[in-house]
């Protein structure tokens, strides 16, 4: 093999001319102490709160201690392959989420990456994951009816958008169900729904995935998801990325309804991180801020002002109590920063109230403002019968003998009852419970046996949608209860109570 000086000398000359010095200058810090999902870096002494910075192997960490000689980082993976003086960079960013149309109907995690296996998500836009909420000038009142499908909630507990309305309740006793319900309701109307899953088994969110897409309603949904398996900075981190995400919407003039499936577990991971970053602790070990971690995400959702397109959010965070006690630390915290709550029970789910809710402990701080007026007319009449009832219940459960006003008062309570029960999965257009309860406050079902009230209820929506749909859209139309819309919804039920047997 020959050796040619002069193609040597070329390849150097080449190099020589294009040769360029880039320099690249970073802050960097080192790590003085590893454990726990928790970093101590020194040297970066310029790093702001809740900037994202770099370790090695790809692994990000979230700033939040920014102490005197240190600042404690914790970590958004596995801290195996971090040990101490490991090299730490600074990324200039604070921690954000991918936001947009893009992320509808996909399943993500906290950072916006896709957990469903259908591929990368194209977003062109990313948020901050901690944001301001609007101030009192930027918000309109809630008075726009947020309808859940729920008989129960929408004529008793009525939920509007832009409203925070706490579901609360023991394991097990449907609070879950409810809030999907609520999503599913959503189909057709332009709400953007966002389920966010904290610390929840991953069979459990397969399960909420399979459903909401059994019903059509992932083509209007973002479920993100923090595994109870994920280090504990990403669960605290969850419920800022899902609302980071609504938000975007919300600017946009859109109506976004969004769930926080626990807010119970969110407190546990805040307060795993707070002890292990060595903050002082406080009630129940929880930290002095615990209040503020979730005022800060509920006060974001709101309904924006007319100068700023109207858009909203409403939040339906979700509590779990021990034993039914509503009066525990991060329960009373969150009833006393959201407008109303639904109360599950386990004895009503146990005696086969579903939903099992208990009325007399669930309230909407919000009320008729977000009721259309049919829904207006006929509620107040149910709450007041129903009220009547549970009193009277009570008060027979002594073996008094009754009266014959009493009696009558219990029997319609207890068909009352019996028509706000709804089965999973069903959530009706606010026109169809209109009509039964319509019925049941006007003692059309007094005769019917109690055991026969859902058969008759099925029945009669199917029978006034079929055979009577004027009145479906009259009311539709009209959205009260005028007095030739009750001529025709008389005449109606009582042509189906003539064919419905006694």
């Amino acid at each position: 093999m020959q050796i040619r000086p002069d193609e040597i000398t070329g390849i150097i000359k080449a190099q020589i001319e294009n040769y360029e010095t880039k320099v690249t200058l970073s802050e960097v810090g080192e790590v003085i102490q590893v454990g726990d999902g928790i970093a101590r870096v020194f040297g970066l002494d310029n790093v702001m709160s809740m900037e994202l910075v770099e370790f090695p192997g790809n692994v990000m960490g979230v700033a939040l201690n920014l102490e005197k000689d240190n600042v404690g980082v914790v970590l958004m993976g596995d801290d195996k392959g971090i040990k101490e003086g490991d090299m730490v960079k600074r990324t200039g960013k604070i921690l954000s989420v991918p936001v947009g149309k893009e992320m509808i109907g996909r399943v993500v995690n906290p950072l916006g990456i896709p957990m469903d296996g259908k591929g990368p998500i194209n977003a062109s836009r990313v948020r901050p994951v901690e944001v301001i909420a609007p101030g009192v000038v930027d918000r309109a009142p809630v008075n726009e009816p947020m309808q859940t499908g729920i008989k129960a909630i929408d004529a008793m507990i009525p939920i509007g958008r832009g409203q925070r309305e706490l579901i609360i309740g023991d394991r097990q006793t449907g609070k879950t169900t409810i809030a999907i319900d609520a999503i599913i309701n959503q189909k057709n109307s332009g709400v953007i729904c966002i389920y966010v899953a904290i610390g929840q088994k991953q069979s459990t969110v397969a399960k909420v995935v399979d459903t909401l897409t059994q019903y059509g309603a992932m083509d209007y949904t973002i479920v993100v998801s923090a595994g109870a398996s994920e280090p504990a900075p990403v669960l605290y981190m969850a419920p800022y990325a899902g609302c980071a995400m609504g938000e975007e919407f919300m600017w946009e003039g859109k109506h976004v309804l969004i769930v926080y499936d626990d807010l119970s577990k969110h407190a546990a991971a805040y307060r795993q991180m707070s002890l292990l970053l060595r903050r002082p602790p406080g009630r129940e070990a929880y930290p002095g801020d615990v209040f503020y971690l979730h005022s800060r995400l509920l006060e974001r959702a709101s309904k924006l002002s007319e100068k700023l397109g109207h858009g909203s959010i409403t939040a339906l965070p979700i509590i779990e109590t021990q034993a039914g006690d509503i009066s525990a630390y991060i329960p009373t915290n969150v009833i006393s920063i959201t407008d109303g709550q639904i109360f599950l029970e386990n004895n009503l789910f146990s005696a086969g109230v579903r939903p099992a809710i208990n009325v007399g402990l669930s309230v909407s701080r919000v009320g008729g403002n977000a009721q259309i007026k049919a829904m207006k007319q006929v509620a107040g009449k149910l709450k007041l019968d129903m009220g009547q009832y549970r009193e009277l219940a009570a008060f027979a459960q002594f073996g008094t003998e009754l009266d014959k006003s009493s009696e009558a008062q219990l029997a319609l309570g207890r068909r009352m009852e019996e028509i706000l029960k709804q089965g999973k999965n069903s959530p009706l257009p606010v026109e169809d419970q209109l009509v039964i309860i319509y019925a049941g406050i006007n003692r059309f079902l007094d005769d019917v046996a109690l055991e026969d009230v859902q058969e008759f209820e099925k029945g009669l929506i199917k029978y006034v949608n079929d055979k009577h749909k004027d009145v479906i859209e009259d009311l539709k139309k009209e959205k009260k209860f005028s007095d030739a819309i009750n001529k025709k919804l008389d005449k109606a039920i009582a042509e189906y109570r003539a064919t419905f047997k006694k």
